[in-house]
C-alpha cells in the first residue's frame, strides 16, 4: 500500500512539472521562476497598508518587490503634478503592468499573483491601480508638498537674493576703497627706461577688469544655485545633474589637461631658466665691451649694444624653437593652419620693413654716423636724435624732426661734419668766399678776412684761419676763408657772425666789397668778317659819338 501511495506521489509531481514548463514556454518567459509565499508582504508607502505581495520573482523576494512598489507610489506623490488619469494599466502576455504616463512602471501582476488570492491578474492589477490612485489622491489633498516646496523656492530665492546683494556690496566698497587710495597701489607700469601704463590707465584697466570679475562672480551665484532650486521639485530634478555637468565636465576637461600638461610645463621652464641666465653672461660681456674694460681689435665699444641684441634675438628665436614642440596644440594641424597664415601675411606685409631692418643693421655696422652727430642726407642737414631698426630721425636747425627710412639712408650719401671735431683733432673747417677786383692788393684782402675770423665766437685760434684764392676771374679775384670749429652744429650761426665780421673788417680797412663788370668798346668799327666774305666796295665806318646837345 505504501509502495502505490509513493508511485501515485512521483506521478503528480511529473504531471505538476510537466504542466508547469508548458505554461511556462506558452507565456515566453527566459528565466522567472515564481514561487508563492504563505505570507503577504504589505505595501504601505504611507503607514496604512494598500494591499499585500505574496510571490517571490526569480531571485526578486517578495518583501522586496512589496518596498519596491512602496517606493515607486511614493515617487509618484512626490510629483508636484500629479495626474491620475495617467495612471493606467497595460496587459501583456507575462502580466499586467500599472504604468505611469506610459513611462514609469509601478507594479507587474503575474497569473501567480491572481492565484494567491484566488482572483483574476487583471482584477489584482485594478483593485491595486484604484487602491494606489486613491493613497495619493488622499496624501495630497491631506498632506500636499507642493505648498512646502513652494515655500523653500520662495526662502532659497530669497537667500540667492540677498547673497547677491552683499556680494555686489562687497565688491563696491572694494572698488570705492581702490579708487579712494589710488596713488598707493597704483604707479604705473615700466620696464627698464620703457614707460608700459601710466598710473591712470592702469587703474582703468584694473577697474574693468574688477567690474568683469563681478559679472563673472554674480553668475556663477545664480547659476550654482539653479541646481538646488531644482532639486526642490522632482520634475525638474533631472535639470540639477544637467546644469552641473555644463559647469564640471568643461572644469574637469580644462584641469586633466594641465594636469597632463604639468611634465611639459616644467619643460619649458627649465628651456626658460638656462636661456634667460645665458643671456645674463652674454649681456655682462658686452656690457664690458661697450665700457671698453674688454678690447677686441676691429671691434667697436659702439657695436656691443647692436651686436648683442642680434643674438638675444637670435636665442629667442631658437628658445621658441625648442619650446614649440612642448605647447600643448602644437601637433594639430589648425594651429599649424594659423601658423602658416600668420608667416605668410607677414612675409607679404613687410617685405618694407625688413629691407630697412636690414639697412640699418649694415648703417650700425658701417659707423657712418652716431646720435648727437650732425650729418647731410640727401638735401637734408641737421643733428641725429634717434637711430631705430626702421628710421633715423634728424633735427634740422629750424628744429624740424625728419624721418628718412634707413633703406633711403643707406642708398644716399651722407656727410658727417662732428666726426672730426674730437679734443684730438684740429675740428670741421668751414669756409665761406668774396670776390674782390684786381685793384686791391690781395694781402690786404688775407688781413682783413684773418681779423674777421678772429673775431669770429666758436672757432678755433689754432690752428689759425687761413686764406686762399680759388679763382682769378675775368674782373676779380675769389678769396676763400677757411676756419676750424669743434662746434658743428652751430653751423648757421658761425657762418652768419663770420658774414658779420668780414664786413665789418673790411669796411674798415676801407674795401668795398664788389665784383667789378667791364665793357669794352672797339676803336672804330671795322667788323670782325673775313675780308673774302666782304663786298668789294666796303669802307670802314668812321668812329662817332652822338651827344645830347
Amino acid at each position: 500500500m505504501k509502495i502505490k501511495l509513493l508511485k501515485l506521489f512521483a506521478f503528480f509531481l511529473f504531471l505538476l512539472s510537466s504542466s508547469t514548463e508548458a505554461q511556462t514556454s506558452k507565456e515566453k518567459t527566459d528565466s522567472v521562476v515564481v514561487q508563492t509565499n504563505t505570507k503577504g508582504y504589505p505595501v504601505s508607502p504611507f503607514k496604512d497598508t494598500l494591499f499585500y505581495v505574496y510571490n517571490n520573482v526569480g531571485s526578486f523576494p517578495a518583501k522586496e518587490r512589496a518596498e519596491y512598489i512602496s517606493n515607486k507610489i511614493k515617487r509618484l506623490y512626490n510629483e508636484s503634478f500629479f495626474e491620475k488619469d495617467s495612471l493606467k494599466i497595460i496587459p501583456s502576455e507575462v502580466s499586467t503592468d500599472i504604468v505611469y504616463k506610459s513611462d514609469l512602471v509601478i507594479m507587474s501582476v503575474l497569473e501567480s499573483d491572481g492565484k494567491s488570492e484566488d482572483q483574476t491578474r487583471s482584477f489584482i492589477a485594478d483593485r491595486n491601480l484604484k487602491m494606489i490612485r486613491k493613497a495619493i489622491i488622499y496624501q495630497n489633498e491631506n498632506y500636499s508638498q507642493l505648498p512646502k516646496r513652494f515655500g523653500y523656492t520662495v526662502l532659497l530665492v530669497l537667500i540667492i537674493g540677498l547673497i547677491l546683494f552683499l556680494a555686489g556690496k562687497i565688491f563696491n566698497l572694494v572698488k570705492k576703497y581702490i579708487i579712494k587710495n589710488n596713488a598707493r597701489y597704483f604707479k604705473g607700469l615700466n620696464y627698464n627706461t620703457v614707460k608700459i601704463l601710466s598710473p591712470e590707465k592702469q587703474l582703468f584697466l584694473f577697474l574693468r577688469f574688477f567690474g568683469f570679475v563681478k559679472i563673472v562672480t554674480l553668475v556663477l551665484i545664480v547659476y550654482l544655485s539653479l541646481p538646488i532650486l531644482f532639486s526642490i521639485f522632482p520634475a525638474t530634478k533631472e535639470y540639477t545633474t544637467t546644469l552641473l555637468k555644463w559647469i564640471l565636465t568643461p572644469a574637469k576637461s580644462a584641469f586633466m589637461g594641465f594636469v597632463g600638461f604639468l611634465p611639459s610645463l616644467f619643460t619649458i621652464i627649465v628651456i626658460i631658466i638656462i636661456f634667460k641666465y645665458s643671456l645674463k653672461v652674454i649681456k655682462f660681456f658686452f656690457d664690458e665691451i661697450k665700457s671698453e674694460n674688454i678690447k677686441i681689435d676691429g671691434f667697436y665699444s659702439d657695436w656691443a649694444l647692436p651686436t648683442f641684441n642680434i643674438i638675444r634675438l637670435l636665442m629667442y628665436a631658437f628658445m621658441l624653437v625648442i619650446i614649440f614642440p612642448y605647447l600643448p596644440g602644437s601637433d594639430s594641424s589648425i594651429f599649424k593652419g594659423v601658423s602658416v597664415f600668420v608667416g605668410v601675411l607677414f612675409s607679404l606685409g613687410s617685405s618694407n620693413a625688413i629691407a630697412n631692418m636690414v639697412a640699418g643693421l649694415v648703417i650700425t655696422y658701417m659707423r657712418p654716423f652716431k646720435i648727437g652727430d650732425y650729418i647731410k642726407i640727401g638735401d637734408v642737414s641737421g643733428e641725429v636724435v634717434e637711430k631705430t631698426a626702421l628710421v633715423t630721425r634728424i633735427r634740422t636747425p629750424k628744429f624740424e624732426d625728419i624721418t628718412i627710412p634707413n633703406a633711403t639712408v643707406l642708398s644716399s650719401t651722407s656727410t658727417n661734419f662732428s666726426a672730426n671735431t674730437k679734443q684730438s683733432t684740429n675740428g670741421l673747417l668751414i669756409h665761406t668766399t668774396v670776390t674782390i677786383g684786381y685793384d686791391v692788393p690781395w694781402a690786404s684782402v688775407h688781413a682783413a678776412l684773418i681779423e674777421a675770423a678772429l673775431n669770429t665766437e666758436m672757432i678755433e685760434k689754432e690752428p689759425s684761419p687761413f686764406v686762399l684764392q680759388t679763382s682769378l676771374e675775368d674782373f676779380y679775384v675769389a678769396y676763400q676763408i677757411n676756419v676750424y670749429t669743434k662746434e658743428p652744429t652751430k653751423q648757421p650761426r658761425i657762418y652768419s657772425s663770420l658774414h658779420q665780421n668780414i664786413q665789418d673788417s673790411f669796411n674798415a680797412a676801407g674795401i668795398e666789397i664788389m665784383s667789378p663788370h667791364y665793357s669794352a668798346l672797339r676803336d672804330g668799327n671795322t667788323t670782325t668778317i673775313p675780308p673774302d666774305y666782304l663786298p668789294n666796295d666796303y669802307e670802314t665806318p668812321a668812329f662817332n659819338l652822338k651827344g645830347k646837345s
